[in-house]
């Protein structure tokens, strides 16, 4: 217990560090004008193949939901 005690005060003890390991590359700004283009394509979809997956996959989980508790009301 005494061990478990003064471990948890040495965690305790420590700073917490804001700096971050690794810098990455502000990309907002691409992003913002890949989103913003009026192209036709829906922005659920303008992030590429990922997105269409994923709302695919998404779509797909919400119709089973919804029939699976349409049959268990029955």
């Amino acid at each position: 217990i005494y061990l478990l005690f003064q471990s948890l005060r040495q965690i305790s003890q420590r700073t917490i560090s804001t700096a971050s390991r690794r810098q990455f590359e502000n990309r907002v700004a691409e992003k913002q004008k890949l989103f913003q283009e009026d192209n036709g394509i829906p922005v659920h979809l303008k992030g590429g193949i990922m997105d269409a997956l994923l709302y695919r996959v998404t779509m797909g989980l919400s119709v089973f939901g919804k029939v699976n508790a349409k049959i268990f009301m029955l």
